[in-house]
């Protein structure tokens, strides 16, 4: 089973979020999903940028990186959106990533270092039509097509957040196939 760190997107560590957690629990992973907004949500992606604006975007993605302390190594990462911030950071620099799990964002590789680090599997999870997950689009190809650990699925739709079961966006049919990987690439690992 895997130990998974598991960051949420803008709009704070939903009902949704928590939920995706809980299935992955309920398989057998242990799932540590930190509260980076101290329990603050948002209605809007508007919202949560405000605040996070407010906060200031490095405080919060420190608080995400002290969330990693303690945990140990051999750490599966992941991340919703702003969440792959975190994430895809700690899993190209933290020795010891077991894997990466890209939710509705990624980043150019070369934002944390000169490539993917070599057997750290990852999948990236977007939809084609999302304004957001379209300026990544670039990167997560690039990525998927530099690693033979990388995997890349774009899904039919323009929802950002598209997992969250708890937010207008929610695509229940997206969300079980992106759900039913996600379990295959944590079995594997």
């Amino acid at each position: 089973m895997a130990d998974v760190l598991l960051y949420h997107h803008i709009q704070g560590l939903t009902e949704g979020v928590q939920a995706f957690a809980e299935a992955l629990r309920k398989d057998g992973h242990t799932v540590h999903a930190p509260d980076l907004f101290d329990g603050r949500t948002f209605d809007s992606i508007e919202e949560g940028f405000g605040y996070a604006r407010e906060t200031g975007f490095d405080a919060i993605r420190e608080r995400g990186a002290a969330a990693a302390e303690g945990l140990g190594t051999g750490l599966v990462y992941a991340g919703f959106s702003f969440g792959v911030t975190i994430a895809q950071r700690l899993a190209q620099t933290r020795p010891g990533a077991r894997g990466a799990l890209l939710l509705h964002s990624c980043l150019p590789v070369t934002e944390f270092g000169e490539a993917w680090p070599k057997g750290v599997p990852v999948q990236i999870h977007g939809k084609e039509g999302d304004e957001f997950f379209d300026e990544d689009l670039p990167a997560a190809r690039e990525l998927a097509g530099a690693s033979e650990d990388a995997e890349l699925f774009v899904y039919p739709g323009d929802q950002h957040l598209f997992t969250d079961s708890s937010l207008p966006a929610y695509d229940p049919e997206a969300a079980a196939l992106v759900m039913e990987r996600v379990r295959a690439f944590l079995a594997a690992i």
